[in-house]
């Protein structure tokens, strides 16, 4: 729980540390703001995605089920920066299916704390495969992250991709080329996912 007494007061020692004058109009409630802010951007800490993911359906198809390109935004815990992108989650059925805003809604759930991206997507992976106990789950996550282009190497545009396999996925070359023969349907000319573009980036 967001204790937002002890965030306004830290903000206020940050911008005094900053040297700002935190009585200034336009600053007067940044520590207000800031404190509601976190509120809302950090909501996952006290969420679990056992209540989404319990919500299932039985169902005799045991197809690969794929969600792609859910939006996620999340704060990097080492600059307290955010890091954004999408995740691409797919699954194999083993007699249960859960609705598909569930899944993005798990995504968002372990967005929204302090994260690193490579925790983030087992995180993700591992919850899938606890409550659905599907026969195997494949999630990809790629991400810019504003501590690599607002500051230090400053490369905007980069961007940083993790996969994670469970179960079937995890040595079967043909469930993962197949994930990644869905993922690139309906793209048109513009950003391509291929299996080899995950496997150089080195966290395949």
């Amino acid at each position: 729980m967001v204790n937002q007494d002890k965030v306004r007061q830290a903000i206020k020692l940050l911008l005094e540390g900053i040297g700002e004058d935190t009585e200034r109009e336009g600053l007067a409630e940044t520590p207000d703001r800031i404190a509601r802010m976190y509120t809302e951007i950090l909501s996952g800490m006290t969420e679990e995605p056992s209540e989404p993911l319990s919500r299932v359906f039985t169902v005799e198809n045991s197809e690969m089920v794929l969600e792609k390109d859910i939006v996620f935004h999340s704060m990097c815990e080492h600059h307290m920066l955010p890091f954004y992108g999408k995740v691409h989650v797919a699954y194999l059925p083993d007699g249960k299916v859960v609705g598909l805003s569930k899944l993005a809604r798990t995504v968002e759930i372990y967005a929204k704390r302090l994260q690193v991206q490579e925790r983030m997507t087992n995180q993700i992976a591992d919850a899938i495969m606890e409550h659905l106990a599907p026969k195997g789950v494949m999630i990809v996550v790629e991400a810019e992250h504003m501590c690599m282009t607002m500051r230090g190497v400053k490369k905007p545009g980069s961007k940083t991709v993790s996969l994670a396999t469970r179960g079937a996925f995890a040595d079967n070359t043909e469930l993962q080329n197949r994930f990644f023969q869905m993922l690139r349907m309906g793209d048109e000319g513009g950003h391509v996912c291929t299996e080899e573009k995950y496997r150089e980036s080195g966290t395949y």
